[in-house]
């Protein structure tokens, strides 16, 4: 398994969208706050990103995520007090700036540590020789998102999921001692991460995982935590309750077999773990909206 993949797939609802937008001018927008993540590429031109912190200077081929939705403004100078919705704005043709905007929603209910802890703006400055399988994405995207190409839509769409995974990789290797980057490149704590991933149904005990990594129990449960933010078998018991919410909202398996997937001997034991997590039981999250 992994984890990454994992913890995008367990928070991901509905399909990802963008637009790409040609301005110029004294243009200045505002994106109103998102449930899900937000992510800007300039492909020509430059830009300031407002919001919350210092303003962000953006040059040609810099990404931008803003991995919790948070309101922010794109403007042509670090002023934001003539910004308009960004739903208002017009193509230009003719405009030297050359955005790529688009947003991902997810299910704040399951939200992966891994993605809610990362900062609200994770700036990636366009560097010669960096992150080549993000620059290759974002050329890629930028070329199929208006275009009319058979194929495109399907195209855009693989290209948007490449996307997110090499924004948050690239975040990764130049954060290298943040928590959640050095937990998936600690082998041994790696390898727990995957196995409790693998097999999230196995009645694990905290010997076992460590006799499975070569660690003590002592020593596990030290790293484990003090990389990821929670226990190992704290960690075990939320995943198992992530991965059954989003079974319940992405098919139609019957509660039994999602119980017995995630690890519960009972539909009954599930049901009561899961509204304990929850505040709602399987069947009503099932019917509800997604947050």
């Amino acid at each position: 398994m992994d984890v990454l993949s994992d913890a995008i797939a367990v928070m991901r609802t509905g399909e990802p969208s963008s637009n790409r937008l040609r301005v110029g001018g004294d243009w200045c927008y505002r994106f109103a706050p998102y449930a899900g993540a937000g992510f800007h590429v300039v492909l020509r031109g430059t830009g300031w990103l407002l919001g919350g912190g210092e303003p962000v200077q953006l040059s040609p081929g810099d990404a931008v995520l803003l991995p919790h939705g948070a309101t922010h403004v794109l403007s042509a100078t670090p002023d934001d007090r003539r910004a308009v919705p960004f739903e208002t704005a017009v193509d230009d043709p003719s405009g030297p700036t050359d955005l790529l905007c688009g947003k991902y929603r997810f299910d704040r209910s399951r939200a992966h540590f891994l993605v809610e802890g990362l900062p609200d703006l994770v700036h990636l400055p366009a560097r010669v020789g960096a992150h080549r399988e993000l620059g290759a994405a974002i050329t890629l995207l930028g070329g199929e998102v208006n275009g009319t190409h058979p194929g495109r839509d399907a195209a855009v769409a693989g290209l948007l999921d490449l996307l997110l995974v090499y924004l948050l990789r690239a975040w990764f290797a130049e954060n290298p001692g943040a928590g959640w980057p050095k937990a998936l490149a600690d082998p041994e704590i790696a390898a727990a991460l995957d196995l409790l991933h693998t097999d999230p149904a196995r009645a694990w005990r905290l010997e076992d995982l460590a006799d499975e990594v070569g660690l003590s129990r002592a020593t596990l449960a030290r790293r484990f935590t003090t990389l990821t933010g929670r226990a190992p078998m704290a960690y075990l018991a939320w995943w198992r309750m992530a991965t059954a919410a989003r079974l319940l909202r992405d098919g139609d398996r019957p509660l039994p077999a999602i119980a017995h997937q995630v690890g519960y001997g009972s539909p009954y034991a599930f049901s009561h773990a899961f509204k304990r997590h929850f505040s709602v039981a399987p069947g009503q999250y099932r019917l509800s909206p997604a947050a």
